[in-house]
């Protein structure tokens, strides 16, 4: 299976760098808006089978112009929501955000018995994920994208992909509709083919360098 996995577009949390990951979350900033138009014709090259989001508002909306391009039904999913920032909820500031990727990191290097404060664990979080990409490989369907968001895809593409690992995820963020494509299956493993425009796959190189967990934005 090809495997879409797409950060949703800008919101006014985002602006603020704010860890937002309660539901229903916030709506799309314009730009937002702009980027979720876009998607269709960036991804016009993919035979897109099936369509999911996550059950926060800003995954729905970044997906409804490609529903309408494809003529495909958003499939709401709770499983690929946003990792949960429990009793760091809202917060800004530099701390709050090492504190949130360092638990989701050690999660993807396989400390899954971690847990977020006052949030899931590493468990929880992957397994939730893994049972909807378990769903849609069980569909049959040869493409399938899923608009989630930036922390969850990162985490669970560098805990379950073979060429990516903590340190290449940790080191380079998603952008507001940055995609990652995987291929590959639950019973045999993923491999990741593009990382936001950058080829990782068989046809392309996997970048030795990196940087630490702390650099990134949580991208949520």
């Amino acid at each position: 299976m090809r495997l879409l996995l797409i950060r949703h577009g800008q919101t006014p949390s985002n602006l603020k760098h704010l860890l937002d990951t309660a539901a229903p979350g916030p709506g799309l900033t314009p730009l937002g808006q702009e980027q979720a138009a876009a998607l269709p014709q960036a991804l016009a090259a993919e035979k897109i089978d099936a369509l999911y989001a996550s059950t926060l508002v800003r995954t729905q909306l970044t997906a409804e112009p490609l529903a309408a391009a494809t003529g495909l039904e958003v499939q709401v999913r709770d499983g690929i929501r946003e990792l949960a920032a429990g009793e760091l909820e809202m917060r800004g500031d530099d701390d709050a955000a090492a504190a949130y990727l360092s638990t989701a990191f050690a999660w993807s290097a396989g400390d899954t018995g971690r847990r977020m404060p006052g949030g899931e664990n590493g468990v929880e979080a992957l397994g939730r994920f893994d049972a909807v990409v378990a769903e849609a490989a069980g569909t049959g369907a040869k493409t399938v994208a899923m608009v989630s968001h930036g922390a969850a895809i990162r985490m669970w593409v560098a805990a379950r992909a073979g060429n990516v690992d903590v340190a290449y995820a940790s080191g380079h963020p998603l952008g507001n509709t940055g995609v990652v494509v995987l291929s590959g299956s639950p019973e045999q493993g993923w491999q990741v083919l593009l990382w936001e425009g950058s080829p990782l796959g068989p046809e392309g190189r996997f970048p030795e360098d990196s940087g630490p967990a702390g650099e990134a934005a949580p991208g949520l």
